[in-house]
């Protein structure tokens, strides 16, 4: 039987396109109290690879997968390429669902409720349009001279404002992508500010995924992936097998992206 696996949650940084899918990353963490007797379960880092027609039916952009609330179910995969997958986890995603809000959810149960309400008091509105007014029976009509003079005012007034110029809005400049930097950096931090929590030491990555990521940045100079922290406390939230690799090697500065605050 193919091992199953079920996520959920947002992407825990940025959406990477290849040929014909698509990979993001994800974490989960474990139950908050263990049976007694085992330890405390841990984070866990997932690569989710997704196939492009699958995700576009989802609506998904490279923006709102961060943001949106998202269920995974796959097969677990170790074949896949240290650069492609950086988490300790590659997931083939079998099928992929954009769970609902809450919040959006009781507000259309709202807008439902509120709707025969809009409608009949646009009913009551239109019958009293109709009804002519006793204001508008007793007004005296405008002496012809008068309206002509008036008209001519206004188309003054028209193409006064029509050979007005336009200022131009000046285009924003883009943000220029860091260099020597991988896909998705945000910041580069100095390596000694960055706060490891304790559950974080306590783990031992994967050695083998640990030596291709070493021998990645000796052949590029720079990550395969940023490091993902938390923006006020520097805290590392996810990518610790890549601070012990930047450890080994002795970086001075690494890559960071920030983690999204709800």
């Amino acid at each position: 039987m193919p091992h199953k696996i079920t996520l959920t949650g947002s992407a825990t940084g940025p959406l990477r396109e290849y040929d014909r899918y698509v990979a993001f990353d994800m974490r989960e963490k474990g139950s908050p109290s263990a049976p007694k007797g085992l330890k405390k379960s841990t984070f866990i880092s997932y690569t989710v690879f997704v196939a492009k027609k699958a995700f576009n039916k989802t609506g998904l952009t490279k923006k709102s997968v961060m943001h949106e609330k998202i269920l995974i179910q796959g097969e677990p995969t170790l074949d896949i390429p240290i650069d492609e997958c950086p988490g300790e986890v590659g997931v083939i995603c079998f099928q992929i669902t954009v769970l609902p809000n809450k919040n959006d959810k009781e507000k259309n149960e709202s807008d439902t409720k509120k709707e025969p309400k809009q409608e009949d008091s646009a009913s009551s509105q239109a019958q009293k349009n109709t009804e002519p007014t006793k204001q508008q029976e007793e007004q005296v009509p405008v002496s012809q001279p008068a309206a002509n003079e008036q008209k001519k005012e206004t188309e003054t007034v028209q193409t006064e404002a029509k050979e007005a110029p336009v200022p131009e809005k000046k285009a924003l400049p883009k943000k220029k992508q860091l260099p020597t930097q991988p896909k998705g950096t945000q910041d580069v931090l100095n390596f000694d500010e960055i706060v490891v929590p304790e559950e974080f030491l306590k783990t031992r990555p994967n050695p083998e995924k640990t030596q291709k990521v070493i021998e990645f940045v000796k052949r590029t100079g720079h990550l395969d992936e940023p490091l993902t922290i938390d923006k006020e406390s520097k805290v590392l939230k996810d990518g610790y097998r890549r601070y012990v690799v930047a450890k080994t090697i002795k970086m001075d500065k690494v890559p960071v992206v920030y983690e999204y605050q709800k």
